[in-house]
């Protein structure tokens, strides 16, 4: 099985690469258009600014790549919220996979929430054999809001998206390489999918 991780210079893929590595996969981590269109499974992780990440795909056409995907997609934090219509960071257009608004948390709580906070109402093969509510690590400033796509919700400051699903495009808003057995079993659920 060939996975591919985008690269569009929007942080940490080295320790989605590890963790990858754990699973006993070599993952290719790369922005060129026909490697991605020819991977069995597509990771498309992110850490970062959501402007200065959309202008680097649309520079590259990668915006227009992964929207004809076809493969299974796996949007991890920043990924998840591009995959999105739009978000209120520097009010950025996104790729509109998912019809969903991504919004700033309104600062009741410490933002970014940073740190670790339960999956709810899990309703996909992304979370086979997991425990009920568990735990994931999360660090972000902005969420994706709530509706039909969404496939398990978090709540912090408010009830958010903490992951989406329609077709062949799955996205989590927390860090499944920095979540432990909970996180390594969500990617090893996505590879298999």
């Amino acid at each position: 099985m060939s996975v591919v991780i985008v690269n569009y210079n929007a942080g940490n893929v080295q320790s989605v690469i590890h963790a990858l590595n754990r699973l006993g996969v070599e993952p290719v981590l790369s922005a060129d258009k026909e490697v991605i269109q020819a991977a069995d499974k597509v990771i498309f992780p992110g850490v970062g600014e959501a402007s200065t990440a959309m202008r680097f795909l649309k520079d590259k056409q990668l915006d227009i790549v992964i929207k004809d995907l076809n493969q299974p997609v796996f949007g991890v934090c920043l990924g998840l919220q591009l995959l999105c219509s739009h978000t209120e960071e520097n009010d950025t257009e996104c790729l509109g996979i998912f019809d969903i608004k991504v919004k700033k948390f309104e600062p009741r709580l410490k933002v970014p929430q940073m740190g670790w906070n339960t999956l709810t109402q899990m309703d996909s093969r992304l979370f086979n054999d997991l425990p009920s509510d568990p735990y994931v690590y999360f660090v972000h400033s902005y969420y994706a809001e709530v509706s039909d796509e969404t496939i398990a919700v978090t709540d912090y400051i408010n009830p958010f998206s903490a992951a989406l699903h329609k077709d062949n495009f799955y996205a989590l808003q927390a860090h499944p390489e920095k979540s432990g057995k909970v996180g390594e079993k969500i990617l090893s659920n996505f590879l298999e999918l």
